[in-house]
Order: C-alpha cells, then structure tokens, then sequence
C-alpha cells in the first residue's frame, strides 16, 4: 500500500542526496519553510523560505558541509504530516558530525509546507505529536 505523503518526502531525500534543486522543490509547497540545523551556522537559525531560501539552502549545504549525507531509515506517516528518523553524517569547517537525528514534515495538499530537522529521534518524535 502507497502512502503518498512518505513517498513525497522519499523523493525529497533522493532530491536532496543528488542536489537536485528543481527536482526538491517539485516535492515542496511555494511557502515552503524550511529549519535545517545548517541554519544555525549560515541565518542566525532563521528558516530558509521559498523557492528562493531553498536554492540558498543548497549554496549553504555546499559552502559548510562539503561532506553532508543523510540516511532516513523510518519514514512514517501521521497524517498531515510526516516523521523520518535516521542519521546525519557530515564534514567541513573542522567540524565531524554523525548523530542520529529526525525530521518532521508537515504537508499540504501533497507537497511539503514545513520542514525542520532535529537534534535528536526523540525531539522529532515529540514534535511530531504536537
């Protein structure tokens, strides 16, 4: 059985995992809105907004994170909205990180409206319940 909000947000990390801009935003509502932990290094933590923060989003991953992976390993849907846990392993500016981390999706007429990523599968669980 498909469940078309997992399945948008699987095509999102293929997206992501070529650095496909146009395929990424073809997952993403044009409001979308995303909090990644990259912003606490580049915006002052301010979300990455649109069509436009997202292409930014991209330049940033690639400026701070020559290295950056990412592994979802649980995709869950819960409705409106989508959790995946997993792991994040990255390299760059003398930083080493590899955590297990999760991230939320909240969707909106099949497109992802907001993202944010986690410092840890509890924290996105708890999120994704509110």
């Amino acid at each position: 059985m498909s469940e078309p909000n997992v399945d948008v947000v699987r095509r999102m990390f293929d997206a992501f995992a070529a650095r496909d801009l146009e395929a990424m935003l073809g997952s993403m509502d044009d409001e979308i809105e995303f909090l990644p932990v990259t912003a606490n290094l580049t915006t002052g933590g301010v979300p990455y907004r649109g069509r436009e923060g997202i292409a930014r989003y991209l330049e940033d991953v690639e400026r701070v994170w020559p290295q950056l992976r990412i592994y979802p390993e649980e995709v869950r849907d819960l409705g409106d909205a989508v959790v995946a846990l997993g792991r994040v392993r990255a390299r760059g500016g003398g930083m080493i990180i590899d955590l297990q981390t999760g991230w939320v999706f909240k969707m909106r007429d099949g497109k992802i409206l907001h993202a944010r990523v986690y410092g840890s599968q509890a924290e996105a669980l708890e999120a994704a319940r509110d």
